[in-house]
């Protein structure tokens, strides 16, 4: 039975931004920041992110599902991975609105989820990406918004595993503005 047929079935990793050509004049994000419902509603509402998908990365599993991923033995954090203009919007707002989204000093927690796939995490595409994510955790850690230290993980991006279809647009196919869990 095929992904399509079997709607429990996560596909096939989608290698990134690796496979796109030179010529595209868009890029990639991926951000994993708790439940990855609020998560994707959150980038889609941002001028110039033009598709937001929810999935699994970060993990030692090949093709893992959503109840592999729950049971912690994965490795996966829930991600939304993003397609964006950056001629529109910056990777550097992107980071903004990764931390204003979620409480970035709770390990493997985020309000009533918890396990390390809710983990704060930013999986970087290349050098410019990660030296972005560096800074602006640096400058956030220097405000002192937060009396608990940053936690926020910095990664490279590796393999991106496309969630079930039930899970993608979700709140939206729920007809609900925010995640309940999360007030936003």
């Amino acid at each position: 039975m095929g992904t399509s047929e079997n709607p429990m079935a996560a596909s096939t990793p989608d290698p990134g931004p690796a496979s796109v050509a030179d010529t595209d004049p868009l890029a990639t994000a991926m951000f994993g920041a708790g439940c990855f419902w609020g998560v994707e509603l959150t980038f889609r509402r941002v001028e110039g992110v033009l598709d937001a998908t929810v999935g699994y990365s970060g993990g030692h599993t090949e093709n893992p599902t959503y109840p592999h991923v729950c049971s912690g033995q994965t490795g996966h954090a829930e991600v939304v991975q993003l397609r964006y203009d950056p001629s529109r919007v910056s990777y550097e707002r992107l980071l903004e609105v990764f931390f204003d989204s979620h409480d970035p000093t709770t390990l493997d927690r985020q309000g009533p989820d918890v396990g390390e796939q809710y983990r704060s995490v930013i999986f970087y595409y290349g050098s410019e990406q990660e030296a972005a994510a560096r800074a602006a955790k640096q400058r956030l850690e220097d405000t002192g918004r937060w009396k608990r230290p940053i936690v926020t993980q910095i990664e490279p991006a590796g393999p991106f595993y496309r969630a079930e279809e039930y899970h993608q647009r979700y709140l939206e196919k729920q007809g609900r503005a925010s995640c309940p869990s999360r007030g936003r």
